[in-house]
Parts: structure tokens; sequence; C-alpha cells
């Protein structure tokens, strides 16, 4: 600093010599300037940073960097775990709401049961024969829903036989009445419960082709893609139940397809 203060002093006398003679006032004058450079340099020197600054500064910049890109690697560690808590509650909700599909299903067919058992009508006896469990009865055919009932009654006791002769004398009796899907439809069940699915499949798209808009349609469309299942028949299956899947999106059946299917390793598709 002082050097560089005596080249200033010295350029500014070989100024004031290049102009004439030196006064005391004009020395005066280049001290005072001089004085005034010194302090501005003192100033300057004060308000520089230094390099143990600068060197602290890169420091903490660095720290705030790696602060940065831990926080950032914590985060994503964070989503991580949160979307495999998601995909966990989402596989609990599936069950829970198949487990709540099998619930309702138990609990329409035990009402089921129960008014069976409520309006069983009552069952004659051919005079003079030996029933043989229950199997020799004469129904009065002129009584399509007692006919009906007495079937059913049959297929709840798992008198699967005698329920399917049942069924098929309703049907040849009382062909249009509105219970004529239901009786196709128990028949299959019947024919599927003895592992005949081969003619469960068929009386299942009798139900499907012969009456499109029973209430059947889904259970029967549902337990056709099972007896396939059963067969071996494996992608006729997984078609079938897809095919549920779709077309009755919001039923207990369509869960149930989902279910199977994912059972399978098939994706059974969700409603939207």
């Amino acid at each position: 600093m002082r050097r560089t203060s005596l080249l200033l002093a010295g350029a500014l006398a070989a100024a004031a010599l290049s102009t004439g003679c030196v006064t005391s006032t004009d020395i005066e004058s280049l001290e005072t300037r001089l004085d005034e450079i010194q302090r501005q340099i003192l100033q300057a020197q004060r308000q520089a940073p230094s390099k143990e600054e600068v060197s602290s500064l890169e420091q903490e910049v660095g720290r705030q960097m790696q602060l940065l890109l831990k926080s950032e690697a914590d985060m994503q560690v964070r989503l991580q775990e949160l979307s495999s808590q998601i995909e966990q509650l989402q596989a609990k909700l599936d069950d829970t709401n198949y487990r709540i599909a099998q619930l309702s299903q138990t609990i329409a067919t035990t009402n089921q049961e129960l008014k069976a058992v409520r309006t069983a009508p009552p069952v004659v006896v051919q005079p003079g024969a030996e029933p043989e469990g229950g199997d020799r009865r004469v129904i009065v055919t002129s009584d399509p829903e007692s006919l009906y009932q007495a079937a059913y009654n049959d297929y709840l006791r798992g008198n699967y036989d005698l329920a399917v002769r049942e069924f098929q004398e309703y049907l040849a009796n009382f062909p249009d009445t509105e219970l004529a899907d239901n009786a196709v439809y128990w028949i299959g069940e019947a024919s599927y419960r003895q592992r005949r699915f081969r003619q469960a499949i068929e009386q299942f798209d009798a139900v499907l082709n012969r009456y499109p808009r029973s209430d059947k349609v889904p259970s029967a469309a549902l337990k056709k893609g099972y007896a396939h299942l059963e067969l071996g028949e494996r992608s006729q299956g997984v078609v079938q139940l897809q095919y549920v899947v779709r077309q009755f999106p919001n039923t207990d059946e369509a869960n149930l397809a989902r279910q199977r299917l994912r059972e399978l390793g098939v994706d059974g598709g969700r409603p939207r």
C-alpha cells in the first residue's frame, strides 16, 4: 500500500513540475489528495473479504448443497415407503371387499334357505311304497309353486338327482312362469355340485341365451367360468370370468371373478 502511495505522489509531483514552478500550496494540496487516496485504499481493504472468509463461505455453500441432496434422497425414500404402504392398503381393501362379497352371498343363500324351510309344502309319499332316502315322492303338479319349492328344498338338502328331476318336471309343466329361469339355473348348480361340469355349462348357457334379462344371468356366467376351469379349460374359463367383470362390474359375481382371476395370476380389470 505504501508503494502505491509513493507512486501516486510521484505521479502528482511530476504533473505539477510539468506545469511550471511548485508552490507550498501545491504541495499541501498534493499531500491532502495523497491522504485521501490512502484512506480510500484502507477502506477498500477493510471491506474486501479475506481468503479465510471466502473459504468459509465456500465450505458453507458445500454443506448446504449436501444437506439439500440428502433431503432430496430422504424425500424419495419416504415417497417410496408411502407408495408401498398405499399398495398394501389397497391389497387389504381388495381382500376386505372379497370377504364382504362372500359374506353377502352367504347371507343371501341363508335367507333363501330360511324362506324355503318356512314355505316348504307338504310332501306326499306314494301309498304302499318305501321311500328311498326321501326320493320316491309324488308332487301335485297342478301347483307350480309347490313343485318348485319341493325341488329347491331337495337341492338345499343335497338331493341333487331328485332336485334335477323335479326342476325338469316343473319346466315341462310350467315353462313360461317367472321361476322358469331359476329352475334352469338350479339344474345347472346341481350338476356342478355333482361335478358334471359339461352338463352344468349347458344349463348355464341356457340361462344366458333363453333368459338374458334374468337376475340369474351374472351367477350363471360366473359358474360357467368356474366349470370351464374345473374341466381344465383355462383359457375359456379366464375369458368367461373377464366377461363377468366387464358386463357386471358392480356385482358380487364380479368381485368373485376378480378374486379367482387373481388366484390364476390374471388381471381381471376394475370397473371405471
